[in-house]
């Protein structure tokens, strides 16, 4: 049985390292190895004697106790060290799912978290953000109608990717509610967490693997620390039995973390508050310019400001931006090929995504925003037909 084919790296494959003005991207700006070991008071000297033998299945002690900190209720052995974010995913879907099993999902998402699962279980259902005029929000009423008996898991990821969706701390609580009350197995991606438009030290929310027992949380460098060529991650599974299946699965497919990840990791995480705070910093910086562009192109764009996360969701419209084109775009991914193909511009479709065709993804992490940006306005203006 084939899975649903990955439509997000497959468009970013086409032109995501060739493209001059990169606007889709999920990660923060990053860093050289030599910047984040100056800054972690470690050497190149250190990392070049590291032995490059096994490293131990569930993850370096060290490393697993510096992640634990980040929370409130986890101990070292609950964490599970990951050769990429991604692989987490599966691991964690392999492990609580069957065929007679049913999921639900928050939808729109990054590919992998809908369709592992939906290999894997009976029945997977979408449970749909819903646009405001200013924003997003959670519909719980509707979550409570698609539970039933045999739901197995709820997928959710906060802050969320593309939306930029963070809910209150007493929608949150209900969600989890939700959960513990149907006895379900809750998946939260936490990879933007930190990422709060607060711009506090300390998330807006606690993690929910803090405050649910059945909870299996998904964290990792590559986003609110802009280390994403490192593939660091982790899983949080406080439950000792799952979490043997889980390394049990972790035996089939990376056995154990790569040393040299391992040891820069552990670098970064002992700065981890000032790689966060560089990229709260950036992305707030970018929210506001980006926020200006959208008002000056409000008859094209429909701008739901993000609250959380590194990502937003621009809504076109496309009769408005065909108007007196010489090419006429029939939706978003039609457009974001031209953009890339002929302006250098990259945007992702939000149907990569699950979106209606109509939205694109913008990444708002990066240094060179403001130029990309720059670069996407000037072929909106009459001088620069996007044709």
């Amino acid at each position: 049985m084939q899975i649903k084919p990955f439509l997000t790296e497959q468009f970013f494959a086409l032109y995501e390292f060739t493209a001059p003005h990169v606007l889709a991207s999920s990660d923060c700006e990053t860093t050289s190895i030599a910047e984040l070991l100056e800054l972690s008071g470690g050497s190149l000297k250190e990392f070049g004697e590291l032995k490059l033998g096994y490293t131990e299945s569930q993850g370096n002690p060290e490393y697993r106790r510096l992640v634990a900190e980040m929370y409130g209720n986890v101990e070292a052995d609950d964490v599970v060290i990951l050769t990429s974010p991604v692989e987490g995913i599966y691991l964690a879907m392999q492990t609580l799912l069957d065929a007679s099993d049913e999921v639900i999902a928050l939808s729109p998402a990054y590919d992998a978290l809908h369709h592992v699962a939906d290999h894997l279980c009976g029945k997977m259902q979408s449970w749909e953000l819903v646009p405001t005029e200013t924003g997003w929000e959670m519909d719980l009423e509707r979550l409570e109608s698609l539970v039933n008996s045999k739901t197995q898991l709820i997928i959710v990821n906060f802050p969320h990717n593309p939306c930029g969706y963070q809910p209150t701390p007493d929608e949150f609580e209900q969600l989890v509610e939700i959960a513990r009350r149907n006895d379900c197995w809750l998946f939260c991606d936490e990879i933007y967490r930190g990422l709060e438009t607060e711009w506090q030290l300390k998330p807006t929310l606690p993690s929910a693997a803090d405050v649910y027992e059945k909870a299996i949380v998904l964290h990792g460098l590559s986003k609110t620390y802009g280390l994403p060529g490192l593939r660091a991650g982790w899983l949080i599974v406080r439950d000792k039995m799952v979490r043997e299946q889980l390394i049990g699965w972790k035996h089939y497919t990376t056995i154990c973390p790569a040393a040299p990840t391992e040891y820069l990791s552990i670098q970064a995480l002992s700065v981890r508050d000032q790689l966060a705070d560089r990229n709260r910093e950036i992305v707030r910086a970018n929210l506001l310019i980006c926020t200006e562009f959208m008002k000056r192109h409000s008859a094209l764009f429909r701008w739901r400001p993000p609250t959380a996360g590194s990502t937003g969701l621009v809504e076109i419209d496309f009769v408005r931006l065909n108007a007196g084109k010489t090419k006429v775009f029939a939706n978003a991914t039609d457009y974001c090929h031209d953009l890339a193909q002929k302006h250098g511009v990259l945007l992702l479709p939000g149907a990569c995504l699950g979106c209606d065709d109509r939205f694109v993804r913008i990444g708002l992490g990066r240094s060179g925003f403001p130029i990309a940006l720059a670069a996407w306005e000037a072929t909106l203006l009459p001088s620069g037909d996007v044709s």
